[in-house]
């Protein structure tokens, strides 16, 4: 499936154009591979958008997708929900979805999520789960809580799936559906616009179908420049973490994240393993309820009140824990985490980025975590699993991008490669460099 940057040289080479690349990214979000994908198709709008395109506009009329918690202006923001599906409209665009507009992009609908962005498996009992884009004889989760916005790109009815990640939500779908999600340093993009999970961990990024598309989103979305780097693998020193990111792997992740770093290894890189002591100290620094459950709890008290019987209970059940904690409680979890960063970032200094398993576990079933309390269990285990790796980048307010390991016809494996804030042009190149060793047989 072509690419964002390749589909932008076919249409100046005018190999294609707008209209009919339009036509077919509305083909695949009509086809049975994003039912549940879109909670509202702006298909005519974007066909006309696409008609009067520029093509020397940097994303050329090309469809992207937005998440449902994102503005859009003269439309309501229901964030996956049912409460707030007849909230008021919204009065101006998401900042971010401005930009992708203004670089011209276009906008072909908002995606299906996890009500409230507050899961990583994708599961929303309003709107129906998608499928995981890359077994077509089960339905598997996709990975949230960007769900639809991951399988609106590896379906191929978006270049560029607009999302947030608040502790994995961009990396887990993207790492589920076999495609590349970017997380930047949180401050590099406005989240003005965005309804907000965690104030302190929301960060707004996207998924794409290649590194070099990651590149193009970001530059977007972040209003700036990336620094690209031309080195080879052997310039630069990698990590691996052998403590905490690589316990209870399944046997298909274990097996692919070794292929991986076979492969990079083998086009030059030089690899260390590392051991981060501070990993050992979260669950402590974390055990009155983090950030996401009290942030959330201080924004949906008032609404929980009103509507709280329609709810996801699942989700209600996580917003309603972070009303416990006090407000020295809170205090305290902010300067333990700067203290905390402040470890790793030693700890972390003489190296360029830092390589592992994006997830611990491949996409199970949605059968096995589907709404019903006698799977509870089931979906509260799954969603810890998919959280425990990316999280730990967000507490750290790093960067991270995880992109395809290479399977032999198994599910999706995503490699993340992180590091901590403000390093995004390393990790990208290092990414940049790393898929293309990946990709070659």
């Amino acid at each position: 499936m072509p690419d964002l940057d390749a589909t932008r040289l076919a249409l100046r080479a005018g190999r294609t154009d707008a209209r009919t690349e339009m036509a077919r990214a509305i083909a695949a979000a009509e086809s049975p591979a994003c039912l549940h994908v879109f909670t509202r198709p702006m298909f005519d709008q974007a066909r006309n958008e696409a008609d009067r395109s520029d093509p020397d506009r940097p994303l050329a009329g090309l469809a992207f997708s937005a998440k449902d918690l994102f503005d859009i202006e003269g439309q309501p923001t229901p964030a996956g929900s049912r409460v707030l599906s007849h909230a008021p409209a919204a009065k101006a665009d998401a900042v971010a979805v401005a930009r992708l507009r203004a670089a011209g992009g276009t906008l072909i609908g908002r995606t299906n999520m996890t009500e409230f962005a507050f899961s990583g498996v994708g599961v929303n009992p309003h709107h129906g789960t998608p499928a995981n884009a890359r077994d077509a004889a089960l339905p598997r989760i996709p990975g949230g809580s960007s769900s639809g916005a991951a399988v609106s790109v590896a379906s191929g009815a978006a270049f560029i799936g607009l999302g947030s990640d608040t502790g994995g939500s961009i990396r887990i779908p993207a790492a589920l559906n076999g495609i590349v999600g970017f997380k930047s340093t949180a401050r590099l993009v406005p989240t003005d616009g965005a309804l907000p999970l965690s104030t302190t961990l929301d960060t707004v990024c996207a998924m794409t179908r290649s590194v070099r598309d990651a590149v193009i989103a970001h530059e977007i979305l972040a209003a700036r420049r990336v620094t690209r780097g031309n080195a080879p693998l052997a310039a630069y020193r990698l990590a691996v973490v052998t403590n905490v990111f690589l316990e209870g792997l399944e046997p298909a992740v274990a097996s692919a994240f070794d292929e991986a770093l076979d492969r990079l290894r083998a086009a030059g890189a030089r690899i260390d393993q590392i051991t981060l002591p501070p990993l050992a100290d979260l669950a402590a620094i974390n055990a009155t309820g983090g950030f996401a459950a009290a942030e959330a709890y201080a924004w949906h008290r008032l609404l929980l009140e009103r509507s709280g019987a329609g709810y996801d209970p699942r989700v209600a059940r996580r917003i309603v824990n972070g009303a416990g904690m006090k407000a020295h409680e809170y205090i305290e979890l902010v300067h333990a985490r700067r203290a905390w960063i402040d470890r790793m970032e030693g700890l972390l200094s003489s190296f360029d980025a830092v390589l592992s398993p994006t997830l611990p576990i491949t996409a199970p079933a949605i059968a096995s975590v589907a709404p019903g309390v006698e799977r509870d269990d089931e979906f509260f285990r799954v969603n810890g699993l998919l959280l425990r790796n990316p999280t730990i980048i967000n507490m750290l307010d790093g960067c991270a991008i995880s992109i395809p390991c290479p399977v032999a016809g198994g599910l999706p494996v995503g490699l993340m490669i992180w590091h901590a804030a403000l390093h995004d042009d390393a990790v990208l190149a290092v990414a940049a460099q790393a898929e293309q060793a990946l990709q070659t047989v």
